[in-house]
């Protein structure tokens, strides 16, 4: 299903949200002009308080740290099925401190974010970059990263029980996981 009712909530074309995170605080400032479906989606989620509570699941040292399944399972299946249409990759890439959307596929995009720990521009073809890290980067480089890759490829947490069994899965499987307190829109 696609999911074009976000865009009743435009974003401005330059906003900065604040993550206040289990390992300090990091802003990102957001453009709309890189990749205006996404910004438009992240303002929305993080003016409702949508990541306030999630864990950052998936932190792969030198490359991303992704985060964005909501910890309670009913919000997460409701936003499952939530794709929004991708932006092509104008004229950002993804380098490091860059944030943007993960999918997997095209047109796949609802809720998940990455935030890219080196220069990835090898990501530009599908990921869009919706803004970028301005206060706060050896936050990010901070966050816990012993677990690794997923499941199956890995030992870190499943995606599909992340969305099902939501953050009592990972604090009874993953207690190390950072997580954030909240994000919120600052002026």
């Amino acid at each position: 299903m696609l999911d074009t009712t976000h865009s009743a909530e435009l974003a401005p074309d330059v906003f900065r949200v604040r993550f206040e995170t289990s390992r300090g605080a990091f802003v990102v400032e957001a453009h709309h002009a890189w990749s205006p479906w996404g910004v438009d989606r992240f303002y929305y989620l993080v003016r409702h308080g949508f990541y306030d509570g999630t864990r950052f699941f998936r932190v792969l040292p030198e490359y991303i740290a992704q985060f964005g399944i909501s910890g309670d399972p009913t919000i997460a299946e409701s936003w499952k099925q939530r794709i929004f249409p991708d932006d092509t990759v104008l004229h950002q890439s993804n380098l490091r401190g860059r944030i943007a959307f993960a999918n997997a596929g095209p047109h796949t995009r609802n809720t998940q974010l990455f935030i890219n720990l080196r220069d990835n521009r090898n990501l530009d073809q599908n990921y869009a970059p919706i803004g970028e890290i301005v206060e706060g980067m050896k936050v990010v480089d901070s966050l816990w990263s012993g677990y690794g890759e997923g499941a199956p490829n890995g030992r870190g947490p499943d995606q599909s029980r992340v969305v099902a069994e939501g953050n009592e899965y990972l604090v009874r499987n993953f207690a190390k996981l950072d997580y954030v307190k909240t994000a919120r829109v600052v002026k």
